[in-house]
């Protein structure tokens, strides 16, 4: 049988594959925090709304999960992502391990773990591979993923 935390995560990626942000934000306790090496330190509702910026401009996004496991406390999966990065149009294959922490039949907390420099080789291309893998790519990536949420929530 299926732990209920399990489904829950199921629940999450499929809405995620069928870009349904409000049934992935219906899976968030409203004192989630969401962290990953493009969005860190999301909580609340921000995180939500990150979700729906991405589903609506992911034109062509596709993801898959799998390995899922959870238990009272915690869980796991995996999840690929499959999209057209929108600042070059360049393809990208993003590889995501995710973690999860539960609170009142929800998620709370929502860590994705990928390589910043793998990601900004495929999405930023040549200046990607030269320094991707440097903090001042990271920073600078950030702060436009940070404008283009504020800009959406506006």
């Amino acid at each position: 049988m299926t732990h209920p935390n399990a489904a829950l995560i199921d629940r999450f990626y499929q809405a995620f594959g069928r870009r349904d942000a409000a049934a992935m934000a219906a899976c968030y306790h409203a004192d989630v925090e969401f962290t990953d090496p493009v969005f860190p330190r999301l909580r609340g509702a921000e995180a939500g709304k990150m979700w729906a910026m991405l589903c609506a401009r992911g034109k062509d996004l596709r993801v898959e999960h799998s390995a899922v496991s959870a238990d009272d406390a915690a869980g796991r999966a995996h999840w690929d992502a499959y999209y057209t990065f929108s600042g070059t149009g360049r393809k990208v294959v993003n590889r995501i391990d995710a973690r999860f922490e539960f609170k009142d039949g929800l998620i709370v907390r929502h860590v994705d773990q990928f390589s910043f420099y793998r990601w900004a080789r495929q999405a930023l291309g040549p200046v990607g591979l030269a320094l991707g893998w440097t903090p001042l790519v990271r920073g600078k990536v950030q702060r436009q993923a940070a404008a283009n949420l504020a800009g959406y929530r506006a």
